[in-house]
């Protein structure tokens, strides 16, 4: 499950609820080439389309990604083949990514501060989707982070995404709208 990609200084760009083609058309190209740009991506979910994956996939280079609610999973048309969770480690630090489909944002915490605790490492991070709110908050002693929708689709305001610049174990974490 869990990948480590060495410790030097590393960029991660994360991702969510991109949503395309069903409610918006494309990810923004300043957002493509930061995801081009980053040493590893990691999406946490709702693709909607494989060819979105594929997209992603290619754009990244070195990418974990995890299904949403919106996603197919499983075989046939239309599936994606991911996990409902992974974990990558980057400089040091673990990233246990989910999607974190809950119904408030207290439920999503928890949740998402659950599969951490799972997935374990220290230090361990939490990344999660679905809200489509951009998030950066410790909870029970986890620190959380959710990059909104990277497309801006519904009911995100504007498109989102986050850089983590990993150096020896710290965290430095950009906000991208557009």
């Amino acid at each position: 499950m869990a990948r480590d990609t060495d410790s030097e200084a590393r960029t991660l760009a994360i991702v969510s609820d991109t949503h395309v083609p069903d409610r918006e058309e494309t990810i923004p190209e300043r957002f493509r080439d930061l995801l081009r740009e980053a040493d590893h991506a990691v999406h946490a979910g709702d693709f909607t389309d494989p060819e979105v994956l594929a997209d992603v996939r290619e754009l990244a280079g070195d990418l974990t990604a995890v299904h949403g609610n919106m996603d197919q999973t499983g075989s046939g048309p239309g599936a994606l083949d991911l996990p409902e969770t992974d974990a990558v480690t980057v400089g040091g630090v673990t990233f246990a990514v989910t999607h974190g489909t809950v119904r408030s944002l207290e439920a999503w915490d928890d949740a998402v501060a659950g599969v951490a605790r799972e997935v374990g490492g220290d230090p361990v991070v939490g990344v999660g989707g679905h809200t489509h709110q951009v998030r950066d908050v410790v909870h029970d002693g986890v620190r959380l982070l959710n990059p909104g929708s990277v497309t801006g689709a519904a009911p995100a305001e504007r498109a989102t995404m986050l850089t983590v610049t990993v150096t020896a174990g710290e965290l430095d974490v950009t906000v991208h709208e557009v």
